[in-house]
Order: structure tokens, then sequence, then C-alpha cells
């Protein structure tokens, strides 16, 4: 099990601007911050860091459990908004599982960003 995990971006507060808005549909909020370094989580408990510098290469996969597929809908919708792109439209993917929802968004570095539940 991870506590949490960072990368690092090239732009800090382009990057907190963006995961403060898309992430905000699935309950996260900037819980910490120290200079250039936010910790964004749920419930006080930061577990996803972004870190002023080189950014993170190769690219990452960050997936976030989300609760339900409206609020899939809502996490992509809102990501884009924000300033990412889209990565792939919410929906399901079968080849995963049956029950496999999910939205790909690109961040400003672009690091493929997902949302995802795993309930029918």
């Amino acid at each position: 099990m991870l506590d949490h995990i960072g990368l690092q971006v090239q732009d800090y507060r382009k990057s907190k601007q963006f995961y403060a808005q898309a992430l905000k549909a699935l309950g996260y909020e900037l819980v910490m911050e120290f200079s250039d370094t936010g910790g964004f989580g749920r419930d006080g408990k930061p577990d996803f860091w972004i870190a002023q510098g080189s950014a993170t290469k190769p690219p990452l996969h960050i997936a976030f459990a989300s609760p339900d597929r409206p609020t899939v809908d809502a996490f992509h919708r809102v990501a884009l908004a924000a300033g990412g792109k889209d990565n792939g439209a919410p929906g399901l993917r079968p080849d995963y599982h049956p029950n496999y929802y999910a939205a790909f968004v690109l961040d400003p570095d672009g690091n493929n960003v997902e949302a995802v539940c795993h309930r029918g």
C-alpha cells in the first residue's frame, strides 16, 4: 500500500492551479505547502505531492480512485477546463474489467492523470 507519491513539475504555480481544480472533483484539496512544494489529499492527509523542478521524465501515469461514475465525468470536465488535455473521455474500459470506468487527462507536464471507478 502506498502512503504518498510525488512528482516534479516544470511550473509549480501552473501545476498547483491545475491540480487544485482537477482534483477538487475527487474531494482533494491542497492540504500542505512548503515554498514550491504542495501536498494534495483528503481529510487533511496529503498523499499526492508536486514540487518545482525538472518535470518528471518520462511522464507518469497516475490514477485516482473515484467513488462513482458521475465523479469520473466531473473530474474529466473540470480537468479540461483547468487546462488539461483530453487523453481519453469518460467511459468503460472492458479490456481491464467489465466495470472499469475511467477518464484520462494530460497535466501541464504531459503526465497521464486518470480518475477511475471500479463499481458497476
